[in-house]
């Protein structure tokens, strides 16, 4: 049977931590984060988080029923960071273009929990609040509702893919990050026009593009695109 979460008010009438802390969902998202950028997905434990909150690892249980919920939890505090301060405009492309880079940036800010959490749909608070503000800069910018699905599923899932891709890169260490980049220099700027007429001709611009994100690009041709389809449906 799984274990009942307390409600929120009583956990917070129980007693401090050995250290003197009162845990909240919060402070354990916190620590779990912690963790995750200094051991990666395989150091996150309840073991790990009793000895890093100084608490019965048992004690974990009384606000989330595992380490799934726990992970959908870390998933939703991203989200949440993203949309920290965000206020739409009323200008439909400039709100869906600021949402995009935030959501980007706050997954790869924290890559190895982007890893964890960028393929799964976690029903909470902040996930509802970013896909209801998406879905409403869409209807209020003049989409059908059938194109206002159709741009949002690509936008949501075009953010965390590049999110999730990047955020691997960058949870590699540092040494294969670098030997990786330089490939782009030291393979692809030496082949030969008479065998690889192409790459030779790009090498330049690929050694300097392709060690950053593509994301901004793929999200202004995403608007783009967008932005057709309106300019279609208004003639």
């Amino acid at each position: 049977m799984a274990k009942p979460v307390v409600p929120e008010e009583k956990r917070r009438r129980r007693r401090p931590t050995r250290s003197g802390t009162v845990l909240s969902e919060r402070l354990i998202v916190e620590a779990a984060l912690r963790l995750l950028r200094e051991h990666g997905s395989t150091g996150l434990s309840a073991r790990r988080l009793g000895l890093a909150l100084d608490c019965d690892p048992s004690t974990l249980y009384r606000y989330f029923r595992g380490m799934d919920e726990l992970t959908l939890a870390i998933g939703d505090a991203l989200v949440g960071e993203a949309l920290r301060g965000w206020r739409p405009t009323g200008e439909w492309r400039t709100d869906l273009h600021a949402v995009g880079l935030r959501i980007h940036a706050a997954y790869v800010a924290h890559p190895q929990a982007a890893q964890l959490t960028t393929s799964r749909v976690t029903g909470r608070a902040n996930e509802l609040a970013a896909d209801e503000a998406v879905l409403d800069v869409l209807r209020n910018a003049g989409f059908p509702l059938p194109d206002t699905v159709r741009i949002y599923h690509a936008f949501i899932d075009q953010t965390l893919a590049f999110a999730a891709l990047d955020a691997a890169a960058l949870a590699l260490p540092r040494a294969a990050q670098r030997a990786d980049d330089a490939i782009w220099r030291s393979t692809y700027a030496r082949l030969p026009a008479a065998t690889h007429p192409r790459i030779a001709e790009a090498a330049p611009l690929l050694s300097t593009r392709m060690v950053t994100s593509a994301y901004p690009t793929a999200l202004e041709m995403l608007l783009d695109s967008a932005q057709a389809t309106l300019g279609r449906l208004s003639s």
